[in-house]
């Protein structure tokens, strides 16, 4: 019989912490006299009872998790989370279903973006911070359950990296609370200076808190309808930048805040990921320029084709414009991006760089053995040699992905959706981006008018996406139950 207390004790804490965090919301709707602050305070007192239930109720000196546990840790963590987030959205105003109140939580801590509200504009501050905060909450979890459980539960082929970070291995709770310390210390350094940057560059005070949670955390949350629109010129530029940093290595962050440059320079992944950005930005400019605006100023162009680019790429979800105006060519490009995604060990999201370097090394090696069947060819990542394992992980997670990703897209179809719109939904869910095109969508990307079965499927592929999958549908095993 497995032990829950170990899994439910951090996960009641954590709890308790989310409901702190209502108390930030609460102030801003009180500050503006707005009596929406009274849902937050009640939001909070329930989540800080419940958390404060379980955690009690699991007391316990909890120095070590089996992989078991450390599974049910990750997967339980986000499945709960959402509940107590959607409580504001319950029992405020305007009143959202438990499904779309649901929806936009998990679209929240999954850092996906996408929005259940047919109107962003007449929502409460407090509600706005909410969804920034839920965000940037979800963000820096993903960032701590990469470098802590991926790695030692193999996922993904992430075992990769755990000679690289932290050897969590049979002490995973105190290696997980230091490992969550330098975490959360670059986490909020890099949105501070993100937020400074956004003051000085016009944005008041609260819209530039509520879009720098949403871009250190590659969320995407506006509280706006027109998303980044409402900024156009050089925050697009400054948004851009902070949006591939925080789609960056937080390991290679934490050596660069120490001086150390170098591993940053050298890091393969880094270096293909900037380079396929740079492929992405000038195809989508050289398409533009040619065939649609070839009378546009070429800067505008520019600005918009980099900013909306990075922030697909990322797995942020910000949008300046209809890049559905731009053409099939670029619409095709930024869906490759969005399935491509940004690094290992990062608050962006997707597939990762990481496993198409690996999946480019296996096909080329394969490729070499059709012609010499006798030779050698060993995988090497960075210098190091890949395991047999690593590229099994790798595989089996492509095989999931893609099979996850047909499937949904089949299920959206059958609740009615047109195929573009389902496509579409279903590859922002899995991937975890953010933007729906489709018939179906309001003018500020809303899934609002789609059926209740299409909204949980896309719950499902957020839920899924995030946690990379087989975290996951290792549950569904009768042998994870038995042993």
């Amino acid at each position: 019989m497995t032990d829950l207390r170990p899994v439910a004790h951090p996960i009641g804490k954590i709890i308790v912490t989310l409901g702190v965090s209502m108390l930030a919301p609460m102030l801003v709707d009180w500050w503006h006299g707005d009596p929406h602050w009274v849902i937050f305070l009640q939001s909070a007192a329930l989540t800080m009872v419940a958390g404060t239930l379980v955690s009690v109720a699991t007391w316990g000196d909890y120095r070590s998790l089996s992989i078991q546990q450390a599974f049910l840790l990750t997967s339980g963590l986000w499945a709960v989370l959402p509940v107590f987030g959607a409580l504001p959205f319950m029992l405020g105003q305007p009143y959202a279903s438990f499904t779309d109140a649901y929806f936009e939580s998990m679209s929240g801590v999954t850092t996906t973006g996408t929005t259940a509200f047919p109107e962003l504009d007449i929502l409460p501050k407090g509600t706005h911070l909410w969804r920034a905060i839920l965000h940037w909450v979800g963000g820096l979890g993903i960032v701590v359950v990469a470098m802590v459980f991926l790695p030692i539960m193999k996922v993904g082929g992430m075992q990769f990296f755990r000679s690289e970070g932290f050897d969590t291995l049979g002490k995973i709770m105190p290696r997980a609370g230091e490992i969550a310390a330098e975490m959360t210390r670059i986490y909020v350094m890099l949105t501070g200076f993100c937020t400074v940057t956004y003051l000085l560059l016009g944005m008041n005070g609260f819209d530039a808190i509520v879009q720098a949670f949403g871009t250190v955390s590659t969320g995407g949350f506006s509280n706006y309808d027109a998303s980044f629109g409402a900024f156009l010129g050089p925050l697009e530029w400054a948004a851009s930048f902070f949006m591939v940093l925080a789609s960056l290595p937080f390991i290679r962050l934490v050596q660069g805040m120490r001086g150390h440059f170098t591993p940053i320079w050298q890091d393969t992944q880094i270096r293909a990921y900037l380079r396929w950005i740079g492929y992405a930005c000038a195809i989508i400019i050289v398409y533009r320029v040619i065939f649609l605006d070839h009378q546009g100023n070429i800067f505008d162009i520019t600005r918009e084709t980099v900013f909306n680019t990075v922030s697909t790429f990322s797995g942020t979800g910000f949008f300046s414009t209809d890049v559905m105006k731009w053409g099939h060519l670029p619409i095709a490009v930024l869906i490759i991006c969005g399935l491509i995604g940004g690094c290992t060990g990062s608050t962006a999201c997707s597939v990762k760089v990481f496993r198409y370097l690996v999946l480019f090394q296996a096909v080329r090696a394969q490729l070499r053995r059709m012609h010499s069947p006798h030779r050698v060819y060993p995988l090497r990542y960075e210098g190091r040699p890949l395991d047999q394992d690593v590229i099994d992980s790798v595989m089996a997670f492509f095989t999931l992905f893609t099979l996850t990703f047909g499937l949904l897209i089949v299920g959206l179809s059958l609740t009615g959706l047109h195929p573009r719109t389902a496509l579409t939904a279903a590859w922002t869910a899995i991937a975890n981006i953010g933007p729906v095109w489709g018939p179906e969508i309001t003018a500020n990307g809303s899934i609002v008018q789609f059926p209740e079965p299409a909204k949980w499927l896309m719950i499902l592929g957020m839920y899924l996406g995030r946690l990379e999958l087989v975290s996951v549908l290792v549950l569904l095993l009768p042998r994870f139950w038995r042993h």
